[in-house]
């Protein structure tokens, strides 16, 4: 309870989750101290803001969606009602970004660690790389909270989306409810992590060594100079 009250006060006094839930790390002396995580604290707090129901909100979201499906017939887009038919998920793809899926989205790398906003919906794109080596936009989500039944609902989207075609291959943050959908709904998917998101918490980990200077530096060398992967198993 104590927890859920902090969480409450930061979060109405507008502090960022992930803030929120390290300064009570700190005031608890450690993650160990804690039978929470962060996805925990995200997810209690969407649960109590996560209708896109204010100032008719719902409504003129609904409204441009249709405006689009007019313009285009390949726009795409769906939306989970919960049981008082309150908006709580939301999955949406333009035409260019459903061709561009088609042509570059054997490997698409899929993150929740975007920024969010007033509902505390977080922004959750795919995201894949062209022939030039350049990021691209393949389907948008906002999603209320990121647990097992929400990720199902989402990549069972994906399908629908791309003629039930998954991805050869999806890149994810280290989310257990995430990698045993992949299994269920992708079961022919390669899953990998995000290598950025491990590369993060190496401080976190490492930083208490006294030569943790050089720890780091030969660890970027082994993940960013090794030729091959015969090369990096050696080093």
């Amino acid at each position: 309870m104590h927890a859920k009250r902090t969480h409450d006060i930061n979060d109405e006094a507008g502090v960022r989750i992930n803030k929120s839930f390290r300064l009570l790390v700190f005031y608890t002396g450690g993650y160990e101290n804690l039978d929470f995580v962060e996805c925990g604290v995200k997810n209690y707090l969407g649960v109590k803001r996560r209708a896109l129901r204010k100032n008719g909100d719902d409504q003129a979201l609904l409204n441009h969606f249709s405006r689009m499906r007019e313009l285009n017939n390949n726009f795409f887009y769906e939306i989970d009602l919960d049981s008082e038919d309150h908006i709580q998920n939301i999955f949406w793809a333009d035409a260019r970004s459903r061709s561009a899926c088609h042509d570059f989205g054997d490997v698409v790398s899929f993150d929740t660690t975007y920024l969010t906003n007033k509902y505390d919906t977080p922004f959750t794109p795919f995201v894949g790389i062209n022939h030039h080596g350049q990021s691209i936009l393949l389907e948008c989500e906002l999603l209320s909270k990121e647990d097992t039944s929400t990720f199902v609902w989402l990549f069972n989207v994906w399908l629908k989306c791309m003629s039930n075609k998954a991805p050869h291959g999806i890149v994810t943050d280290q989310c257990k409810a995430m990698q045993n959908v992949v299994q269920c709904v992708f079961p022919t998917t390669r899953h990998r992590w995000c290598l950025w998101i491990i590369m993060k918490k190496i401080p976190e980990k490492l930083v208490g060594y006294g030569n943790y200077n050089a720890i780091k530096e030969t660890l970027n060398q082994l993940l960013y100079d090794s030729i091959d992967g015969e090369a990096f198993e050696f080093r």
